[in-house]
């Protein structure tokens, strides 16, 4: 009867002892996903953030004015535009407004 209350007791101890484990185990994982969870709440924020802010740079008239200042760019107009083609060129691009031209009146010259 001893032998057997002292396996029982053994028993209880051990199972006592897991159940520390686990429960401690259980509250570590709690904690890392909670701050899993923050740490993704705070880069869903940050990715909406930076969706904004690439729209605001990449409106049309911010593009406009740094190719006008930085890059020295201007508007094409017909009066600067110049049509060039190859002179051995056999294919003409239907596109293209000069088709009907010979290539050598089509070079450097503007319309």
């Amino acid at each position: 009867m001893m032998r057997l209350n002292l396996m029982l007791l053994l028993g209880v101890l051990l199972s006592a002892l897991y159940l520390v484990n686990v429960q401690y185990q259980s509250r570590r994982l709690y904690s890392e996903l909670d701050r899993a969870k923050s740490q993704a709440l705070k880069l869903a924020s940050e990715n909406e953030r930076l969706q904004v802010e690439k729209r605001a740079q990449a409106t049309s008239a911010r593009v406009e004015s740094l190719a006008r200042s930085k890059l020295q760019m201007r508007a094409a107009t017909p009066a600067v535009t110049t049509y060039v083609s190859y002179a051995n060129s056999t294919v003409v691009s239907e596109a293209s407004p000069a088709a009907d031209r010979p290539a050598s009146a089509v070079e450097g010259r503007k319309p």
